[in-house]
């Protein structure tokens, strides 16, 4: 390249100029800026551009112009140079005279914003040794890589953005003359002239239009992930100088703590994944340990006791006067059962998310020794226990009160939930795969194979809704006495909703949201929908059609940020007889059609196993423009979640880790495994056989049930 003579123009740009620029990193410079630049002296000598872009280093940062047309900036004292000058870039050439150059920078310190802090106690001869770590931040090392990160704090948090300079190799039409950061044109690589463009298309900046925008896109999500990782340390909860969990919420706006600093079961679920994926699996296996010792704690309530087996909502870590010393104190694990809770609900989903996340972490680490221990199978058959105990139920499904799951609040939701039926056989399939096969265990495997049989056949043939089913209930005749009925539930025409008659594509479908006599609830339940399709509760055939009806209804289910926890939403009379006027339950508001941001990683688990991730990115998309600036909010109102949540909680702990999980699954499909369930041939063939059976032939004498040995 020495010797030759570039034919164009160029400039000398002191960087340093402008002080007032604030870039954040590759953001295009305003239209309306050089739009004003150039009507200045439009008579002096034009010049033509060496590339489609100029590449400005500013603030260690780089911002690319696009095609920029001739003008002359004397106002911020550039230069003119010869037509035999080469265009330069001062990074790193000449004297560094305001910010050094990333590039160079070492990178290999920490940075410490906590520290577990000992403290010693002493009475008598006595030494006592505890740890006050229930709210430590665990330290971050900056990454080694050639990524440099700025942090600016603002509103109480930290916020990164990372620099990521380009080699000569990433950028059009230059090369690098030494290693001094001195940039010159390739004439080999320069586009047409102005006067050319003027007249054909320029395909090239099209494509470079395209692959900076899809960079910058990059940087921007890389930045949110980089806050969404801290944020989600700072909320780790310690027990005795180890990890044990992630608080609910971490929001320094909010006076009113209630529960929010506990650690909840089903919130950690997403935390405890994301941890996994990252390949930290200490925190995970602490947390299961930990709340598998509080399953065997009494539990009472008004002089009654809950089934053996139970699991906590939440539990937290509280620091006490030691017994029998007032001078020194210890960290205990104070659990809530549900006896403690905004209207007292038994947390039925705590144990089924316990189990899944066992089997994930066995998957995810390749420890099998966790769910070998005695303990631990010990746990998995009391909460097994638990669920396939007899009752005076005729159905399949688990039958429990309202408010049990995530949902956990009065919401019309009491019978046979969606979320819990698909949550309950989803636990089923890892228990089987899980459990040692010892003679102990032999009817309790037996009647978990049963029940998978008869709950998957109840749930795709019963729950099912598309427009060829809703035409069938249109038609049904009622009050039918009959083995061979076909309105078995006595299912009432005029239950169906003239929302659902408009709304119901035809293309696609879904698993309503709760049955029982005479009774389907025909609102649209996300999580049970997605959770169906990861667990095999649903065929091939109906998984599609799910994933269907969302890209149909994507205004509804989606709309400004993902996704509806349930559609529509109560309204008018049916909303005050059935929330009892809940004021935090209002129309399209928290749990009566919110926008709950954690969904996206089930949605996100969901889509990769049918195939069709692209359903997960474009969500994914949509969060990340409103997320890390509405600072991570807990729900979102209104019919198309255009606000925060009237009550949400700010820096909420599962908005954070659902958003990290989908991002880290997105970009590895294939560790997503972990949480999906295949169908076997072997409940394929037990359906073909339940089918063709005739139901009177089953009646008769039930069989004696032998004991589970726990």
């Amino acid at each position: 390249m020495y010797g030759q003579k570039p034919n164009t123009n160029a400039l000398v740009l002191p960087l340093f100029m402008r002080s007032s620029f604030r870039f954040s990193p590759f953001t295009l410079v305003s239209t309306p800026f050089f739009n004003r630049l150039r009507n200045f002296h439009r008579n002096l000598p034009l010049l033509d551009w060496a590339s489609d872009f100029i590449t400005i280093h500013r603030f260690n940062f780089l911002i690319s112009v696009s095609n920029f047309p001739p003008i002359s900036l004397p106002e911020i004292g550039i230069a003119m140079a010869s037509s035999e000058s080469i265009l330069q870039v001062f990074c790193g050439a000449g004297p560094q005279l305001f910010y050094p150059n990333p590039c160079f920078i070492k990178s290999d310190f920490t940075y410490s914003r906590g520290s577990i802090t000992k403290y010693k106690k002493k009475s008598g001869s006595n030494a006592i040794r505890f740890l006050k770590c229930s709210s430590v931040h665990v330290p971050r090392p900056f990454p080694a890589t050639h990524s440099i990160r700025s942090t600016n704090f603002q509103n109480g948090r930290f916020h990164h953005l990372n620099c990521k300079c380009q080699t000569s190799e990433s950028v059009s039409g230059f090369t690098a003359e030494d290693g001094n950061g001195t940039w010159v044109v390739d004439n080999s690589k320069q586009l047409n002239t102005i006067q050319d463009s003027n007249h054909l298309p320029n395909h090239s900046e099209s494509k470079d239009n395209d692959k900076f925008n899809k960079e910058k896109d990059d940087s921007v999500s890389d930045s949110i992930e980089d806050e969404a990782w801290d944020l989600l340390r700072e909320s780790i909860v310690h027990y005795c100088g180890s990890p044990i969990g992630t608080i609910a919420a971490k929001d320094p706006t909010s006076s009113n703590v209630l529960n929010y600093d506990q650690v909840f079961i089903r919130d950690f679920i997403p935390s405890g994944i994301a941890f996994l994926l990252k390949g930290e699996y200490d925190i995970v296996r602490s947390f299961i340990l930990h709340t598998l010792q509080l399953q065997s704690w009494e539990k009472t309530m008004d002089c009654h006791s809950p089934g053996q087996g139970l699991m906590p909502a939440s539990f937290k870590v509280r620091t006490v006067p030691l017994e029998g010393d007032d001078t020194a104190t210890e960290e205990v694990l104070d659990p809530d059962f549900g006896e403690a809770a905004i209207g007292r609900v038994a947390p039925v989903d705590s144990g089924l998310w316990w189990i899944i996340l066992l089997r994930a972490y066995g998957k995810s680490s390749g420890d099998s020794s966790l769910q070998e221990r005695i303990d631990v199978q010990t746990g998995i058959k009391m909460i097994l226990k638990l669920c396939l105990a007899d009752g005076f139920d005729m159905f399949p499904t688990l039958l429990v009160a309202d408010g049990p799951c995530m949902i956990d609040r009065r919401m019309g939701i009491h019978g046979h939930p969606l979320e819990i039926q698909s949550l309950f056989y989803s636990a089923l399939l890892c228990a089987r795969e899980m459990l040692a096969p010892e003679e102990g265990s032999t009817d309790l495997i037996l009647a978990l194979k049963n029940r998978l049989v008869a709950l998957s056949f109840h749930i795709r043939e019963y729950y099912w809704i598309d427009m060829k089913k809703l035409n069938e209930i249109y038609r049904y005749k009622t009050e039918e006495y009959s083995y061979d009925a076909v309105n078995k539930f006595n299912i009432y025409p005029d239950q169906i909703s003239p929302w659902l008659v408009e709304w119901m594509p035809n293309k696609g479908g879904y698993l309503i949201g709760n049955l029982q006599p005479a009774h389907m609830d025909f609102r649209f339940f996300s999580l049970g929908n997605f959770w169906s399709v990861v667990s095999s509760l649903v065929t091939v055939e109906q998984s599609h059609a799910i994933l269907d009806l969302i890209e149909a209804k994507w205004s509804d289910l989606v709309a400004d940020m993902p996704f509806k926890i349930c559609y529509p939403a109560l309204e008018g009379q049916e909303w005050q007889i059935i929330t009892g006027s809940d004021p935090k339950n209002t129309p399209w508001s928290y749990h009566n059609g919110g926008s709950w941001p954690t969904l996206l990683w089930q949605l996100t688990v969901a889509c990769i196993k049918m195939g069709r991730p692209e359903i997960a990115e474009r969500a994914v998309k949509i969060a990340e423009e409103r997320l890390a600036k509405d600072k991570w909010p807990e729900y979102y109102d209104t019919k198309k979640a255009r606000f925060i949540g009237k009550q949400s909680r700010l820096f909420q702990t599962w908005t954070i880790a659902g958003y990290l999980v989908a991002k880290l699954l997105l970009a590895d499909p294939n560790k997503a495994k972990i949480l999906m369930t295949d169908e076997d041939s072997e409940l394929v063939n037990a359906f073909s056989c339940m089918i063709t059976s005739n139901p009177r032939k089953k009646r008769g004498p039930k069989s004696s049930q032998k004991t589970y040995i726990v």
